[in-house]
């Protein structure tokens, strides 16, 4: 049975860092791209970060650029999202996915068909 279980969230402070963690079990992380999505109260799931499978590859959304970085660590089956300079605009419930290939329309969270966390909140207060 495939889990992914997301970590890492809590209530910061405007300028705050995080790093989230989505720990995999039932499969093997370095065998599958992985993407973080973050939704909003009353707003869609937005596009936020994403790593191909071979590692080399990653990928932001425009308002995360230069402030977050996703990673994965092969040995612990754990993808990572490190967001530095949080802004309130940053709130939101963070999930995590993964796909064994980067699909087709992966700016949007419906493309991710496979597997999905059950997201971790963040908070940004000003």
């Amino acid at each position: 049975q495939v889990r992914l279980v997301e970590s890492g969230g809590e209530s910061v402070q405007f300028g705050s860092s995080l790093r989230l963690s989505c720990a995999a079990s039932g499969l093997t992380v370095s065998r599958f791209s992985q993407g973080w999505f973050r939704q909003a109260p009353g707003k869609t799931r937005e596009f936020v970060a994403a790593i191909t499978r071979s590692g080399k590859l990653t990928y932001y959304g425009d308002s995360v650029k230069g402030r977050f970085t996703i990673s994965r660590d092969d040995a612990e089956n754990t993808v990572y999202l490190q967001m530095n300079n949080l802004k309130p605009e940053d709130t939101g419930v963070y999930y995590c996915t993964t796909s064994p290939v980067l699909p087709g329309g992966w700016l949007q969270a419906d493309a991710w068909k496979d597997y999905w966390g059950q997201g971790t909140q963040v908070v940004v207060s000003s």
